[in-house]
């Protein structure tokens, strides 16, 4: 009764009103997209996953539709191993589309588990080894772009006020705009309060090196994705520059195995899979496995929805190597609470994993109605 009946793949996007744009260093949003994964068992039983759009949302779609779900309706919904070699080697390791065929996977994983829940009457978190355990998050998402030092730190103290003792700063607007940013903010928020930074792979090697005798003074917690993530000869020769600012890479990674490279190349310290790319949570707790045999911890990066939110928090709550979780805080993301809240934050600036079934939401498909997939980019970019 487990088997897979269908698995069905929905776009969806809304566009940003005036004055909820953010800028960083991949360009000005100018609209959101996901894509809803829907796997539903013969037994009726409905499990829900996200799958990243990359930058292109519909050839997304129409892959899962018409070339990963074939080779996994039948299958049964608990062999996520049986699945995920399946599309991995029909997809990924012979003649495959890469990077889209990951994120599609991805998506179709992530609804298998909260399919497995589901079944099993049991929270996410408890079938993958877990326990209800606080978990420290960050103010992060599309958040806190390029704006004035002022007007940044006053958004930076509302997500303190709230409760967070960690944000994240966007860079990458060249260096003495993110110099001044940093030093501002940090003046304002204490000395407490821990700094992360995302330059959004848009710097150079000379931009890192004069940047991070600035980061250093202001005790940042780590530079994310200066560079491509497939450039490993920068990474690591900036990994050189400093003994106290670690980099931070992985959302851009696609399975274990881009995990192990960065792992050989030994520039990164700070891992982030994102659950709905790199390969959904069964990959994602390979990855975990991995770095943990290293000393490192994993700090998922998060995508758009309440699913891919609700899916990090079980993830770090089952893990031995739990680091943050991003917490969403952009001021306009429809998709963040369409199925209620995946995570809330206490007032220590912890969350903790959903106790439902599965990913422990409630999904109501005629939401979906209200946002009509739009085709196009999601960013201006000025180059």
């Amino acid at each position: 009764m487990s088997k897979i009946r269908s698995v069905k793949a929905i776009p969806l996007s809304f566009r940003l009103p005036e004055g909820k744009t953010v800028t960083l260093g991949i360009g000005s949003t100018i609209k959101r997209d996901t894509i809803i994964i829907r796997v539903e068992t013969e037994c009726g039983v409905v499990g829900y996953g996200e799958a990243h759009p990359g930058r292109s949302p519909g050839a997304i779609t129409s892959l899962i539709a018409n070339t990963v779900a074939p080779l996994v309706v039948g299958m049964d919904a608990f062999d996520t191993n049986g699945v995920w070699s399946r599309v991995h080697k029909m997809q990924l390791a012979s003649h495959g589309t890469g990077a889209a065929a990951s994120l599609a996977l991805s998506g179709i994983d992530m609804a298998l588990w909260d399919v497995r829940g589901k079944l099993c009457n049991q929270p996410l978190y408890k079938l993958l080894g877990g326990s209800n355990k606080a978990i420290p998050a960050y103010a992060g998402g599309i958040a806190l772009g390029y704006q004035a030092p002022e007007s940044l730190a006053d958004e930076a103290q509302q997500y303190i006020d709230a409760g967070y003792r960690a944000i994240k700063l966007r860079l990458g607007d060249g260096v003495a705009n993110d110099s001044a940013r940093l030093t501002h903010v940090r003046s304002r928020v204490g000395d407490n309060i821990d700094i992360l930074t995302d330059v959004n792979a848009s710097y150079s090697l000379d931009e890192v090196r004069r940047l991070m005798p600035v980061l250093e003074d202001i005790r940042a917690g780590w530079l994310e994705e200066p560079f491509a993530c497939d450039n490993f000869g920068a990474y690591r020769a900036a990994a050189s520059f400093s003994m106290r600012v670690p980099l931070a890479a992985g959302e851009n990674h696609y399975t274990r195995y881009a995990f192990a490279q960065l792992l050989d190349e030994g520039a990164v310290q700070v891992f982030q899979p994102d659950l709905s790319k790199t390969g959904g949570i069964t990959e994602a707790m390979r990855i975990a496995g991995m770095v943990s045999a290293w000393g490192y911890k994993v700090h998922p990066h998060s995508s758009a929805t309440g699913i891919n939110h609700a899916a990090c928090v079980h993830y770090l709550a089952a893990v031995d190597n739990p680091g943050y979780f991003e917490a969403c805080v952009s001021h306009y993301n429809p998709f963040r609470d369409m199925f209620g809240p995946g995570f809330e934050t206490d007032a220590s600036g912890c969350v903790k994993p959903l106790e439902k079934p599965g990913l422990g939401l409630e999904v109501d498909e005629s939401v979906f109605e209200r946002f009509a997939f739009i085709d196009g980019p999601g960013y201006i970019v000025k180059f």
